[in-house]
């Protein structure tokens, strides 16, 4: 089957439980399926148990360790299907969930950037669901789950991927969904499904839950004050939450005054009523449904009393991290750029990592032969003053080759970071040139990626390479680019430029300092 499919997992010892639901599932195995192992890089290597099904399809990929929105990153990247299908790692696929794959995607029309599958959640059948069950049960109507959904590589890669600035579940999901619609692709909705457990969870559950509210200003900030209603999102209960934490803390303020001002002593009753009504009201809401046992009613009443602070200051967090956030074509979000009037500034700079930010070791896998190029950190710090945010663009052959597994690339990607970074985004190509990719230099996806994950325009970036696939790269992309360059770059390379620089300081110093065009092919270049 011309699919890969990518599964971020944290260690839960439910993906064992997938995979050999996967194998025994009736149907064309996937290509691959690319395990990528989203815990902490110093955690020891991810134990698999692989089928025999599976046994040479199955590989374990390194992620970055932010998240699920950039542990899909690594995965689709890192493939080379038509087609990428993501589970969790907490789903167990139906037995013939191959088989309705396959039927899902066959036929499907040019324009359909995925197919969604269902999601199944066994609630007790002798009782009531608790809060938690009810919680989970959601995700039988969510619009967009990648706990089962495939999609077009095309249509990932059009869009940059996932927005790996949601460092949670679930609005990531909702995010991508809505820049691809935006962009004129729909989503079809499948026949397949794959059956979620509710895992046990502990009781305070719902509080640790409460996280997820920092997301939901950068979903307004990305896609406007209708944003819910576009993904499907209920609307849920935060002017409740803020009007009952708002009169928690009014009362608190009132107990503070004590006895020495009256008008304390109203405010301290008023609000503390305030809040215990809001804080009945809502654990009522919570046990009225529910099995109403002794534990889950102690449960409901405990976390009730604490969830409206915790979702209000997160939302909070949420906000000032947003400030100064715009709405860009693309569907991402950056911070407002201070670009002096009358001069051109990029809004990202994307560099090339070998010959550029370090000296070029053929097909390195070895961190420790990672050696920063002369002056690197002191440019890149520079850059970071002027809050201009950086990229990687690299390609990386030798991992299509046979010479490097995508694990060492990662392995000595982090060793630039720790020396050079950190950069706000990494985009590589695994591919030969025989493979024909878009990604490649002097092809314009890497490019296009980076941008696209940076929330900036690609004719409003510049690219800062060695050789003359960089910066035709950024030509192929509408970008800018600057050619700094060593002694294997081509004289016709340099010849053929529109800009060039002696080294990567003098290049930021173009950059930074370079008359205002229009940008891209065309436009006023930075000057030789």
């Amino acid at each position: 089957m011309n699919i890969t499919v990518v599964v971020p997992t944290i260690g839960r010892p439910s993906l064992a439980a997938l995979l050999h639901a996967l194998a025994a599932s009736s149907g064309s195995p996937p290509e691959q399926v690319l395990v990528v192992d989203d815990r902490t890089p110093a955690a020891e290597p991810l134990p698999v148990a692989v089928p025999d099904r599976l046994a040479d399809r199955v590989k374990v990929l390194t992620g970055p360790g932010r998240g699920p929105a950039a542990a899909r990153n690594v995965g689709w990247r890192a493939a080379h299907t038509d087609w990428i299908g993501f589970l969790d790692d907490d789903v167990v696929p139906a037995a013939d969930w191959l088989d309705r794959l396959a039927a899902d995607l066959d036929g499907l029309p040019a324009a359909v950037a995925g197919s969604q599958g269902r999601i199944r959640v066994p609630l007790p059948a002798d009782r009531r669901p608790t809060d938690w069950e009810r919680n989970v049960a959601g995700l039988e109507t969510a619009r967009w789950a990648t706990a089962d959904l495939a999609y077009r590589r095309a249509a990932l890669a059009a869009v940059g991927g996932f927005d790996e600035r949601f460092p949670r579940a679930y609005r990531e999901d909702a995010d991508l969904g809505l820049r691809l619609v935006r962009a004129g692709w729909t989503i079809a909705r499948g026949e397949r499904y794959v059956i979620h457990p509710v895992r046990p969870a502990g009781a305070w559950v719902s509080v640790r839950l409460q996280g997820g509210n920092a997301d939901d200003p950068l979903m307004r900030a990305l896609h406007g004050p209708r944003w819910r209603q576009a993904a499907g999102v209920p609307p849920g209960r935060r002017p409740r939450h803020l009007a009952t934490t708002a009169a928690g803390l009014a009362g608190l303020v009132g107990l503070g005054a004590g006895n020495r001002l009256s008008v304390g002593r109203v405010l301290a009753v008023a609000g503390l009523g305030g809040w215990l009504a809001g804080t009945a009201e809502l654990a009522w809401a919570r046990i009225a449904p529910g099995p109403r046992t002794t534990r889950e009613v102690a449960t409901m009443l405990a976390t009730s009393a604490v969830l409206p602070a915790a979702a209000s200051a997160h939302w909070v967090r949420g906000v000032l991290r947003a400030r100064g956030v715009e709405r860009v074509a693309v569907g991402r979000w950056r911070p407002q750029a201070d670009v002096p009037v009358g001069r051109w500034r990029p809004e990202a700079v994307l560099f090339d990592r070998d010959g550029t930010l370090v000296v070029d070791v053929p097909y390195n896998g070895d961190p420790s032969r990672v050696e920063p190029m002369p002056g690197a950190r002191a440019a890149l710090d520079r850059l970071r003053a002027a809050g201009l945010p950086l990229a990687v663009v690299s390609n990386q052959s030798g991992v299509g080759r046979g010479l490097l597994t995508i694990d060492q690339v990662a392995a000595v990607n982090r060793r630039v970071d720790e020396l050079l970074g950190p950069f706000d985004h990494w985009a590589v190509c695994p591919h030969v040139p025989e493979d024909g990719c878009a990604c490649r230099k002097p092809a314009a996806g890497l490019v296009r990626t980076a941008a696209g994950a940076l929330g900036v325009a690609p004719a409003r970036c510049a690219v800062i390479g060695d050789i003359g696939a960089d910066v035709d790269a950024a030509a192929a992309a509408g970008a800018r680019g600057v050619l700094v360059p060593t002694p294997r770059t081509r004289p016709e390379e340099i010849a053929a430029a529109a800009a060039v620089a002696p080294d990567l300081p003098a290049a930021v110093d173009q950059l930074l300092g370079a008359p205002r065009g229009a940008g891209g092919p065309g436009g006023e270049g930075v000057p030789r």
